[in-house]
């Protein structure tokens, strides 16, 4: 039975005008905080186009066809399973991600991991990359792209992950990433290598409840949270970073939200790193640790 409201359920064509003023007002009654943005994440994909061609096409009457598959979306999404999954793709720096329920979603604010490490790959002749947690392969293939010279290896625990990631890899036509199944926890990567570069699982336990339902119920738990405090990670990489990372080299991580981004740092202190940054996102807060190996 469809949840949605008998206006969509007609099988009348509806202009793209009419049904954004309808959405807005439906999306609004069920409690979504941008309701105008859930339809256009849907009309961006159903009509491919981009958000301002929407308003350009405004007189667009959608087909029957397609109002079926707007119906199919706007009931999954009322379930809160998140726009990204529903649509099968997502953007990061620029380009179009195939994501699903295997892969975190990537966030605009993974974003600056890449400035960042693009800013070190200049300094280096062929730099060899590190991607740990690779997921949909947003960090490794933006990286393979932006910078070509570059050998990057990418890893996951998850074998659905990796194939995720070699399927958007082989979409991009990335050839120079090799796609590795390993769990850094337990096993040893190695090889020597210029840059570390990871988005880990970072939430502490005691904090996976207070996130949102879009978050809690869809994405996978392995990618979120290490099911402890949130820093087994970054002691890991405390502790192999002297043996794989070169002298002049670079770890680059993504850190959480509140104390975590104190704490990560503190774990590396602790090892002996010095000269740690923490390097602030688009928003004022601290999200980029940045451990230079010198």
């Amino acid at each position: 039975m469809s949840l949605i409201s008998p206006i969509i359920n007609r099988e009348e064509p509806m202009r793209v005008i009419d049904l954004i003023k309808w959405a807005e007002t439906y999306f609004s009654g069920k409690g979504f905080d941008h309701p105008r943005a859930e339809i256009e994440w849907f009309l961006q994909e159903l009509l491919n186009c981009n958000r301002m061609d929407i308003y350009l096409r405004f007189e667009e009457i959608l087909s029957l066809s397609q109002l079926s598959t707007l119906r199919s979306w706007i009931n999954r999404r009322l379930e809160h399973e998140p726009l990204q999954y529903i649509t099968g793709f997502t953007e990061f720096y620029g380009r179009k991600f195939i994501v699903n329920e295997h892969v975190l979603i990537p966030r605009p604010e993974t974003e600056r991991l890449i400035d960042i490490a693009l800013e070190k790959i200049t300094q280096m002749d062929s730099p060899t990359i590190l991607d740990v947690g690779t997921g949909s392969g947003c960090i490794a293939i933006t990286l393979a792209k932006e910078s070509v010279n570059s050998d990057i290896s990418a890893i996951d625990i998850s074998k659905s992950a990796l194939k995720t990631a070699m399927d958007n890899a082989k979409q991009m036509d990335v050839k120079n990433i090799h796609f590795s199944h390993l769990d850094i926890l337990e096993e040893n990567f190695l090889h020597p290598i210029d840059i570390l570069i990871s988005n880990p699982p970072y939430i502490p336990k005691n904090n996976m409840n207070v996130l949102m339902r879009d978050v809690q119920e869809y994405e996978p738990l392995f990618a979120l949270t290490d099911g402890k405090d949130g820093l087994n990670f970054y002691r890991k990489f405390s502790q192999i970073a002297k043996s794989i990372v070169k002298s002049g080299g670079w770890l680059i991580l993504e850190v959480g939200s509140d104390e975590h981004p104190q704490m990560a740092k503190e774990v590396f202190s602790q090892s002996g790193f010095k000269n740690m940054r923490l390097i602030k996102d688009y928003n004022g807060d601290d999200r980029i640790l940045i451990v230079p190996t010198k």
